[in-house]
């Protein structure tokens, strides 16, 4: 059993590196918009593998609560970058 949860983290340490590298260096912003979204989301990962082997229930909310902010947060910057204004309603101005 520690075998298999040393590889799963060892996975998640890698993917979440990767991501990270795509966050910085992502040759455009969408990219290092994924890049973010997708080390948020190994986070949340990371952390649902340490509540299932340490058997803290509570911390699944924890879980819920970031990946709930991070889908948030990646959702409002693309609207500010698409509109260049967060309080801009609608689809005003595409066409």
């Amino acid at each position: 059993m520690t075998f298999v949860l040393l590889v799963t983290i060892l996975a998640i340490f890698t993917t979440m590196g990767l991501a990270l590298w795509r966050a910085i260096q992502g040759p455009s912003f969408y990219d290092t918009i994924v890049g973010v979204n997708a080390f948020g989301t190994k986070t949340v990962l990371l952390i649902a593998l340490i509540t299932y082997f340490t058997g803290h229930a509570d911390l699944i909310d924890v879980a819920l609560v970031y990946a709930l902010i991070n889908f948030l947060a990646v959702v409002a910057v693309l609207k500010l970058v698409r509109q260049r204004d967060l309080a801009a309603g609608g689809e005003k101005g595409d066409g």
